[in-house]
């Protein structure tokens, strides 16, 4: 996948809304968690991908949207699939998202049931480009990013970007305050 509006196109040949009622029903349990309520979005990706051979996999689905949707929408997408086998626990592999991956495996179970009404596809465009540019601030850019689902990086506190100690010409002396003198 390389951009958003390739997804939108590949999820709008999904027969089944079931993605979209688990994106729904996560929007409201956890409203929060965009990473989470984008991997429910997309979670049957790998129904919609053929490989060569005619064979579907998760991982492949997972692999396929890592590089648009990072790292976690990819390992939520990959570690809720019903029916993994693997000899490390789901809960280990899933490090601190073990609880999101069973809140989207919940949610997944849940949404099976029609009767939802879920919403377009197209409302969930703005939260996959969001989505889509955190992973991409996450993954390239350097220094100070502020990543636009909140969380900042190269910053250790609060006040990231705000100025510091300025000095006033022709005296020594710094000040915090701008118009007051030493």
């Amino acid at each position: 996948m390389t951009s958003v509006l390739e997804l939108m196109e590949l999820l709008r040949a999904d027969p089944d809304d079931r993605g979209l009622r688990t994106a729904a029903l996560l929007r409201r349990s956890h409203p929060f968690d965009k990473e989470l309520q984008i991997a429910g979005l997309v979670h049957r990706l790998a129904s919609l991908l053929r490989l060569s051979d005619g064979a579907v996999t998760v991982g492949v689905a997972a692999e396929s949207i890592r590089p648009l949707l990072g790292e976690r929408v990819a390992r939520l997408v990959r570690l809720q699939a019903p029916h993994r086998r693997t000899d490390e626990p789901a809960g280990h592999r899933a490090g601190g998202d073990a609880d999101a991956v069973a809140t989207l495996r919940q949610a997944r179970d849940a949404a099976a049931a029609a009767g939802l009404d879920a919403g377009v596809l197209e409302d969930w465009q703005p939260l996959l480009e969001l989505v889509a540019a955190g992973a991409a601030c996450r993954a390239g850019s350097p220094g100070n990013a502020l990543d636009p689902l909140g969380s900042s990086r190269g910053s250790s506190g609060p006040y990231q970007g705000a100025p510091g100690p300025r000095t006033v010409p022709g005296s020594p002396v710094a000040t915090s305050s701008p118009g007051r003198s030493p």
